[in-house]
């Protein structure tokens, strides 16, 4: 009950948020409307894309699963007042170490995945924690550190996929062999008999995988996690105020380092998702930057766990509507950046608002005391 109660609540109190999005639509439809000689044509294709066909449906979903994955590790760092960027190193090590235990480990599906899944989180949170140790410790800046190891963690993921893991002989470009279907995510559904060329055979219709599963079991232990226990509450309570938490007796500096390290942990889980479920080999550009793109996601469902899928399914809405309309017209996906920029703007507007007033606020109330 205290869950339906919170999906209620998220519904109503992000009404502004929703408005967002909708300005935002209707923002790209007047610029598709210029750079555009069917912008109705156009357009309608970037909103039903996503669901014109049973594959794009799935791309939708598989995408929303690893950007609900990203806005879940962001939001527990804003929560804590902290603001990492460093989602796009851990999810490029994450699915290096799912990678390798996918390709080598001599395991049966049962064993191997799950094995490879916890490697992925594993190599995220050691990396996560640190930037976290850098900033508890030696406050150094976390938006720096995360920035400068994203770096580190990229180039190390490229050269071990290049030197290391692609074929020496017949390889046309960088990239490990293919996993194993022993270190793949099984279907989200079981295969069903499927009629081709007069041959009845067992084909799954979409590529959406068990991630699915996992994905909603994460988002109900983070949410648990942040509002239910002793270290969620350190958390935010370090980052409401940190020094009323450490004046209360709150250990500050772990609130630090574990936020960083769970983010990472999340954030490494992202990139197992994307290197078993999506592209079932490592290969450069794995994530093609869209661990940065966990930041919006955090944005748009204002840090709250049981939010953040449901900012991941719009999000990524956009995203594949913006590839079809880019393989179906005369508008690059280029539009579709322009669009985000807009929603980023929209909500950080619109949630600086209240700050504004209060300014305003404090400025009459300074200049009546004067007078």
């Amino acid at each position: 009950m205290n869950i339906l109660r919170s999906v209620r609540k998220i519904i109503f109190s992000n009404k502004k948020t929703i408005f967002a999005l909708l300005f935002s639509l209707i923002a790209g439809f007047i610029v598709i409307s210029f750079v555009s000689e069917t912008p109705v044509q156009t357009f309608l294709s970037f909103i039903t894309g996503p669901i014109s066909r049973v594959n794009r449906i799935g791309d939708w979903i598989e995408e929303a699963i690893t950007l609900t994955l990203l806005g879940l590790a962001v939001a527990i760092v804003f929560k804590g007042e902290q603001f990492s960027l460093g989602a796009e190193g851990q999810l490029n090590l994450g699915a290096l170490a799912a990678g390798i235990v996918a390709l080598y480990l001599p395991a049966p599906t049962f064993l191997r995945v799950p094995i490879a899944l916890l490697a992925s989180m594993l190599a995220g949170f050691l990396f996560g924690l640190i930037p976290g140790i850098l900033k508890a410790k030696m406050n150094a800046n976390e938006i720096v550190s995360t920035l400068m190891l994203n770096t580190i963690a990229i180039k190390f993921y490229e050269i071990i996929v290049t030197y290391s893991l692609t074929p020496k002989k017949g390889a046309t470009f960088a990239a490990s062999l293919p996993f194993p279907k022993e270190g793949i995510l099984p279907f989200f559904l079981p295969n069903i008999p499927f009629l081709q060329n007069g041959i009845t055979v067992l084909k799954n219709q979409t590529s959406i995988s068990i991630a699915l599963y996992i994905t909603i079991i994460i988002v109900f232990l983070v949410y648990f996690f942040m509002s239910r226990t002793t270290h969620g509450y350190e958390i935010r309570m370090s980052g409401l105020n940190k020094d009323f938490a450490s004046y209360g007796g709150l250990n500050v500096e772990r609130s630090i380092i574990l936020s960083m390290a769970i983010s990472g942990a999340i954030a490494g889980l992202a990139g197992g998702h994307i290197s078993m479920a999506i592209h079932e080999r490592l290969l450069l550009g794995i994530s093609v930057g869209i661990g940065f793109e966990g930041v919006v996601v955090a944005l748009l469902a204002r840090n709250n766990p049981l939010a953040v899928p449901f900012a991941a399914l719009a999000y990524s809405y956009i995203r594949i509507g913006a590839d079809v309309m880019e393989r179906s017209s005369d508008v690059s996906r280029e539009i579709v950046v322009l669009i985000q920029g807009i929603i980023i703007l929209s909500i950080t507007a619109e949630r600086s608002m209240p700050l504004l007033k209060d300014v305003l606020l404090n400025i009459k109330r300074k200049k009546k005391e004067v007078l």
